[in-house]
């Protein structure tokens, strides 16, 4: 069962638009894919970074994505027909911890990939062997996600630190972490997948760069879609995050001002024995 906080509203799928033309570039360079690879893309959202991977991986590559949401996926497939690429990755719907894969596609996939997923699930671990299981020997599972302790802002927005901390809590309170980042070594380890590579992946950028009006839109973007799960733990009214986001607005026009925040990387590979 998904924690997911967000909901699929046009205004959280536009911000998933968002975060994907900040995140995918990073997330493409640590994959390294040469092409061929069949792929599994676990929590594909609206299936923008699983066509990027179809992309990298050429002609002769295939992606699989897999979602609960109907709603995401009926608007992954618009977006997809939209840019000319329907049909380029095979939506499915379905739950991660059940799979809606064919018997012969367990133990196929070359690279098997979730991001921005195991934050939002009660049970990351099973999930994770899920993952490791439809790998192939020697395949690689690749996890991406989270730890949003390490938001980093200069000089601090008026009430934000205590917004973002009620905004952790709200994590908490589904029984999800919002510090899974740091964990995704151990969580390869414990799924019989040795970890071989852990890295972070930069997501950040300061007044004046042109990719910061986008960088500040996603931020704004999260704190909305999640202002009443944020005002339910009662660390934080919606009084205060609107006065917040009132601050961040005008921090932002700031000169000087940044943000800061790292995606966590982590690669297992499945033994071929």
């Amino acid at each position: 069962m998904s924690g997911y906080i967000h909901g699929t509203s046009p205004e959280e799928q536009h911000r998933l638009t968002l975060m994907n033309r900040l995140a995918n570039e990073g997330s493409l360079r640590e994959l390294g894919l040469t092409g061929g690879e069949r792929i599994l893309e676990m929590g594909a959202g609206l299936g923008e970074f699983a066509r990027a991977m179809r992309r990298a991986a050429g002609p002769s590559g295939s992606v699989v994505g897999i979602d609960a949401s109907p709603e995401q996926i009926a608007r992954a497939r618009e977006l997809a027909r939209a840019a000319g690429e329907d049909g380029l990755v095979d939506l499915r719907r379905g739950d991660v911890l059940d799979p809606p894969l064919r018997a012969d596609e367990w133990g196929s996939f070359d690279v098997v990939h979730a991001r921005f997923l195991l934050e939002h699930l009660p049970d990351p671990h099973r999930a994770v062997e899920v993952m490791a299981r439809a790998a192939r020997p020697g395949g690689r599972i690749v996890l991406e996600d989270d730890d949003h302790d390490l938001l980093r802002l200069w000089p601090e927005p008026r009430g934000l630190a205590r917004v973002w901390d009620a905004y952790m809590e709200s994590y908490r309170k589904l029984g999800c972490d919002p510090l899974i980042g740091r964990k995704l070594p151990r969580l390869l380890h414990e799924a019989g997948a040795p970890p071989r590579r852990a890295t972070w992946i930069f997501f950040g950028a300061c007044e004046g760069d042109p990719m910061f009006p986008v960088v500040t839109a996603n931020l704004i973007g999260v704190l909305r879609g999640a202002t009443d799960a944020i005002a339910a733990t009662g660390r934080a009214s919606i009084e205060d995050v609107e006065r917040a986001l009132e601050a961040f607005a005008g921090w932002s026009a700031e000169p000087g001002a940044s943000f800061g925040l790292a995606i966590a990387w982590a690669e297992g590979v499945k033994p071929a024995a």
